[in-house]
């Protein structure tokens, strides 16, 4: 599909320009609210400025989602296949549509009431309700990827953890004899890299997730009740990399404070820890193809490299946080968007 048949399509469509807008409106959030954590321990350990780290990031989350999509896009396959919205392609579109409006109104109603969310979970919640709802039973559900969200529940605090532990104490003792003024130096310029990575595999994971739901809603506007075998347009990739690396150049030192410095006290050496254990954890989870949080990775990953110094060192009301998200986000946002796919099917 070319770019000027999907802009026809979208005028054309209003249910497919809803999809569309709230699809860019979520990655525009996305890269705002979560790309900024990839930065967070570069700018509280002063490695780098605000505004050079918000640029930097920018960039490589655009890299990110443009170049890994490219070459390994099992993660939007994933997420493309893991519900079936039935062979009702119309009706497909509008429970689409009623799964990313329901993002939306969960995000709100949690950030009023004070419940952690995450949009990577609220998306997966979302498009299981309206399936289930259009379909009318669990059958909706493709278990054997669905399964992967389990996986990437465990894996991003699990594994980030034990990264971030054991990445930093290979740090420890290798630099154990050196002179403290001489490794600051070096772990500047290596906390630097290490963002950028992390700036990279963010774009790489969030933005692929988005691309495979705009890329669902395409293929139900032209018919097509799956997009199994079908090759993502290169304009597909370039528009939402570069939709996310708007929406991180907003900013978000509010949360660069939250992760960077209310959560863990690190130096620089613990600083690119945690950034590099957190790029190899979602590095691997990209290629399996499994959706993780990038935020409850980077989280988990400067937990482990606390506790190389001390179990005391960790807020672990981040914990509490993360598995709120957890209890809250499935159920709370899956049924509002089964209600919505209904309400949405019915007036629609």
């Amino acid at each position: 599909m070319s770019f000027a048949y999907f802009v026809q399509q979208v005028l054309s469509n209003p249910a497919l320009a809803v999809t569309t807008l709230l699809t860019l409106g979520v990655i525009f959030v996305n890269g705002w609210t979560d790309a900024p954590n990839a930065i967070a321990t570069c700018v509280t350990t002063r490695c780098m400025r605000v505004r050079s780290a918000v640029i930097m990031a920018a960039v490589f989350n655009f890299l990110g989602v443009f170049l890994m999509t490219q070459l390994n896009a099992s993660v939007a396959s994933t997420i493309s296949n893991m519900v079936d919205f039935g062979g009702d392609t119309d009706a497909a579109l509008i429970a689409l549509c009623a799964a990313l409006f329901s993002i939306v109104v969960y995000s709100v109603g949690a950030s009023i009431l004070g419940i952690p969310t995450s949009e990577s979970h609220s998306l997966i919640a979302g498009l299981t309700g309206a399936a289930i709802a259009i379909h009318g039973g669990v059958d909706a559900v493709d278990m054997g990827e669905w399964v992967k969200v389990l996986y990437g529940l465990a894996a991003s605090l699990l594994f980030g953890f034990a990264m971030g532990w054991i990445v930093c104490k290979i740090v420890t003792l290798i630099c154990a004899g050196f002179d403290r003024r001489r490794t600051n130096g070096f772990f500047t310029g290596a906390q630097i890299v290490g963002a950028a990575a992390m700036s990279f595999m963010h774009g790489a994971q969030d933005g692929q997730k988005f691309i495979g739901v705009l890329f669902l809603g395409m293929a139900f506007c032209n018919g097509q009740p799956s997009v199994a075998g079908v090759v993502i347009p290169v304009w597909l990739m370039i528009l939402c990399s570069t939709i996310m690396g708007v929406g991180t150049s907003v900013g978000g030192e509010k949360i660069i404070k939250s992760v960077g410095m209310d959560m863990v006290k690190l130096e620089k050496y613990q600083g690119f820890s945690a950034d590099l254990a957190s790029a190899l954890c979602l590095l691997v989870m990209t290629v399996l193809g499994i959706p993780v949080s990038t935020t409850h990775t980077k989280t988990s990953a400067i937990m482990g490299v606390g506790a190389v110094r001390r179990l005391s060192a960790i807020n672990f009301g981040v914990v509490r946080d993360m598995m709120l998200t957890w209890v809250f986000t499935f159920p709370g946002c899956g049924i509002i968007s089964f209600i919505m796919a209904k309400l949405f099917m019915v007036v629609f």
